[in-house]
């Protein structure tokens, strides 16, 4: 992560659901993004603010 990077509040862990499974997330720190393992998807954190959108989101491996 660059210094110039805004970082995740992990509070909003709290707060913040997936979208299509309504299950709870993990913060993958490396990556920068919220998992959600049963909807199989990866949601990009940018600037500090997770983009929780479906077509947005990476499928995982």
């Amino acid at each position: 992560m660059t210094e110039t990077a805004v970082e995740f509040d992990r509070r909003m862990l709290e707060a913040l659901i997936c979208p299509r499974s309504q299950t709870t997330l993990k913060y993958d720190v490396e990556r920068q993004e919220l998992i959600s393992t049963t909807a199989n998807l990866a949601y990009p954190i940018r600037n500090g603010i997770p983009v929780m959108l479906v077509d947005e989101a990476r499928t995982l491996d």
